[in-house]
Parts: C-alpha cells; sequence; structure tokens
C-alpha cells in the first residue's frame, strides 16, 4: 500500500485514512425537518460533531468544530463571557433551543455571537437535540464515503498514469486534476494545472527547497496568494509541490500516493520494477509477479518516528502504515534504525513474501520482549519458535545445579547419542569417569536422562550456551 504520512495540516485518522470531512452549515439550514434558523455571526461553518450541555463554561470538553447545544441554562447570566469562551475552544456553531427555558433567543446573547464571529442558530421547540445530533451523523457518514470514493478513485487514476509511455507528466496532470489545482516538480520545473499567482509561486519554490534540502522535513504546508500549499519530499532531494484554492482531508492521501509514484519513477537507481509492483499493488494487488526475483526482507517497525523517514533509510518505498505500526518490503538487508524497534524477515523470493510477513511480525515480538532495536527470523525447526531472551532464561533456569564441567560433559554425550566410549575419548576421560558426570547430572537436574523428551529439552537449552 502506498505511504500515507501525517499531514501537517490536517493530521490523519485511525491506520492513516483521511479525516471525515466537516458537515457544513448551510447543509443543517437546508434540512426542513429540522427547522433551524440562522439568527447571528456567520452563515459559514464545518461541523465535525454535536455536543449538548448546560455548563456556564462547556469548553473544556470540546475538541473543536462542534456544534454544541443548549437551552439556554449555561449562557444566561454572562452571555459574552460564554460566546467568547466557545469560540476560543474552537466551536463551530451554537445551537439555542427555545422552550422550555426561553420563549425566544436573548438579544445579549444573538449579539455576542455576531461580536466574536460564532454562528448562532435557533433549534424550534419540535425538535429535539438528538434529532440535530443524528442529522450531523447521517451527513457525516455521507460526506465520509464521498471522501474515501473520491481518493480511491484518484489513486487508481494516478497508477493507471504512472503505467502510461510517458509516466512522469501523465502522473503531475492526473494530480492537478484530482486536487483541482496545480503541481510542480522540483527542481526540473515541471508544472500541470492554472498557472498560479506569483506571491503562491513564490511561496510553493520556498517550500519545495526546504523539504528538498538534505535533513529537511519530509512534508511541509503554507498559505499564500489564496492557496493551501504543500511540499513532499522525493528520493534524491527531489520534492513535489502541491496548490490548491481549497483543501479536503483527501488531498494529502491523493498528493502521498503521487509522491510515491514519481519517486519510483524519477529515482536516480533503477525503479522501473518497483513502480510496476506498486501500480500492481494498487490495481489488482499481485505484486509477485512484478518483482525482481529479490532476496526481499519484509519489515515490521513500531516505533515515534516518520514512517517515510524510515522506508527512505531502508531503501524502499514500499510501505504499510497503520494502527499498529509499518510493514515494509525492501530489497536491501535491514540494519537497526533510531526511534524505532524492527522484526526483520529471512531473505525471500516473490512468491513467498505472505511467509515472510509472517516471520516479520513473529521477529518484532521478540524485539519487543527482548528490548532490542531489531530481531531477525530465526530461522526454521524447534529454536526459530523462542525468542533468544527466552530461551536463554529457560536454559539458566533449567542448567542452574550444574556445573560447567558438568555442563560440557553433559553437552558431549548429548551429542554422541548417550555412548560412554565415544563421549569418554572426545573428552579426554575414562568411560566410568562419563557414566559418573552423567548419573551426577540427572540427581541435580532430577531428570530421567534416559528419556528422549528430557535429552531432547536438555540439548535445546546446552544449545544456548
Amino acid at each position: 500500500m502506498p505511504p500515507v504520512p501525517r499531514d501537517p495540516e490536517y493530521g490523519n485518522g485511525p491506520a492513516g485514512e483521511p479525516l471525515t470531512p466537516p458537515v457544513l452549515l448551510a447543509s443543517l439550514l437546508a434540512d426542513r425537518e429540522l427547522g433551524l434558523r440562522h439568527l447571528a455571526g456567520p452563515d459559514t461553518a464545518g461541523v465535525h460533531g454535536v455536543h449538548a450541555s448546560e455548563m456556564p463554561d462547556p469548553s473544556p470538553y470540546l475538541l473543536g468544530g462542534e456544534l454544541l447545544l443548549t437551552a439556554g441554562a449555561g449562557p444566561a447570566e454572562d452571555p459574552d463571557g460564554y460566546v467568547a469562551r466557545l469560540a476560543g475552544a474552537g466551536a463551530a456553531a451554537l445551537g439555542f433551543g427555545v422552550a422550555p427555558v426561553h420563549e425566544e433567543v436573548p438579544a445579549a446573547l444573538a449579539e455576542a455571537c455576531a461580536r466574536h464571529g460564532l454562528p448562532l442558530l435557533e433549534v424550534p421547540p419540535r425538535t429535539p437535540f438528538s434529532a440535530v445530533a443524528r442529522a450531523v451523523g447521517r451527513l457525516t457518514a455521507e460526506a465520509r464515503t464521498r471522501e474515501l470514493r473520491r481518493t480511491t478513485e484518484a489513486q487508481q487514476a494516478l497508477a493507471a498514469a504512472a503505467a502510461r509511455p510517458d509516466p512522469v507528466p501523465a502522473v503531475l496532470a492526473r494530480l492537478a486534476a484530482s486536487l483541482g489545482g496545480s503541481v510542480a516538480l522540483w527542481p526540473g520545473g515541471r508544472t500541470a494545472g492554472p498557472e498560479l499567482p506569483a506571491s503562491a509561486r513564490e511561496a510553493l519554490s520556498a517550500l519545495l527547497a526546504r523539504v528538498g534540502r538534505e535533513g529537511g522535513p519530509a512534508t511541509a504546508t503554507d498559505r499564500a496568494g489564496g492557496h493551501h500549499l504543500a511540499a513532499y519530499a522525493l528520493a534524491g532531494r527531489a520534492a513535489l509541490g502541491t496548490a490548491t484554492p481549497a483543501r479536503a482531508p483527501g488531498d494529502h492521501t491523493v498528493a502521498s500516493v503521487a509522491a510515491v509514484l514519481l519517486t519510483l519513477l524519477t529515482a536516480e537507481r533503477p525503479a522501473g520494477v518497483e513502480a510496476a509492483a506498486l501500480t500492481r499493488l494498487l490495481l489488482d494487488g499481485d505484486p509477485a509477479t512484478a518483482l525482481t526475483a529479490g532476496p526481499w526482507y519484509a519489515v515490521h517497525a513500531r516505533g515515534t518516528g516518520d514512517p517515510q523517514a524510515l522506508a527512505a533509510a531502508l531503501g524502499t518505498v514500499l510501505l504499510d502504515p497503520h494502527e499498529g505500526g509499518v510493514r515494509l518490503l525492501t530489497d536491501r538487508e535491514p540494519g537497526a534504525q533510531p526511534g524505532w524497534r524492527l522484526g526483520v524477515s529471512a531473505p525471500a523470493e516473490p512468491g513467498a513474501l505472505a511467509a515472510a510477513d509472517a516471520q516479520a511480525g513473529r521477529a518484532l515480538q521478540r524485539a519487543e520482549a527482548a528490548r532490542t532495536p531489531l530481531a531477525r527470523h530465526a530461522g526454521a525447526g524447534f529454536a526459530g519458535l523462542v525468542g533468544e531472551a527466552e530461551a536463554r532464561a529457560h536454559a539458566e533456569a533449567l542448567l542452574g545445579p550444574l556445573s560447567p564441567a558438568l555442563r560440557e560433559s553433559l553437552r558431549v554425550w548429548l551429542a554422541h547419542h548417550g555412548g560412554w566410549d565415544r563421549t569418554a575419548a572426545a573428552l579426554g576421560v575414562h568411560r566410568n569417569t562419563v557414566r559418573q558426570r552423567v548419573a551426577r547430572c540427572a540427581v541435580l537436574l532430577d531428570r530421567d536422562v534416559d528419556d528422549p523428551d528430557v535429552r531432547m529439552e536438555l540439548w535445546f537449552a546446552l544449545r544456548q550456551e
């Protein structure tokens, strides 16, 4: 899956999904069943949720973007201070329910809303607050569905553009059309979309130079000339810039997919095969037929850093950020990375990537249990199923009663399948000495060393030393 780094302006929802677009105030006012009436303040706002409260100061309980509903008890004593606190907390609008406390909205409250720029809506007596909340929930779900559909269609269109004979200009043109704005590739001056005002063009150039320099941020945003500007770092100090008159939450995801494709298409190292793999992932989910023979390493990672920066450090753009961490696929042998804990699979061919992914997940569990920055797949067999730290702890607990000399004698005896003469020859002692030492081990361990299960457990423990 394409990487979805955190949007500096909007943030990201669970598992990297774009935040839900807000419900426009106009949509609520247009709902005749609700019967809401705009009384004061701006008539445009975006509502992200509904909260009802009769507290004199509900601002500590707001996240921002809420339509706050009240029957009038809260703002009764200090309308101006009440509205000022709501506006400061980022409330989207105030809904005032007339009756049973007030027969009409107090004029002082309307004046305060106009003064502080907070939209004020009248909620008629026949409209329960729960009906307003349900309407916002329904409109939110509809808006989210539309935005996810738009984002998905844009990703598919970008992948198709990347497969065209002249892919870079095709991807830029498709991105500009999907965002409804202008895009630029730096350096090189390739652009697509309408010409920008001079102020926006200069500000975007400054952003591109910022993310394109060594040690610069992975993403950056700005506003200039009536446009929302964003820049995304690509490989080799290149950068992608976008400029849009308006900005939707899904725009960041769409631009991130374009950044991945352009990284693949413009990187100095041969990237055509990886580009084909990513295109197949986006179009039909079949990367194995597009990847080179390998070897490939699956990596599971958890940490606090930027997933894109981690991918760059591991020499790949094939990553899948999700709520529990990051999955990556790279053709370079991974090493430890600051701020991350990694689990690395054994080298794998394209047809064995599912098994490699499972190996990386188990390796990450061992790394976290042992608190080490990196753990690799331990290989096949019984020993590979147990983490190194756990195996050593078990061995020390089991073999603790034995001296180093007894441990060595027991190890050699087990290695020679219990043969007394061969063990004695290997240790350079008499066979009776071997018998005495093995018998002593059995007493100290309180185990029957003739039992095959006991021998297997002892052999496993002795191999951990």
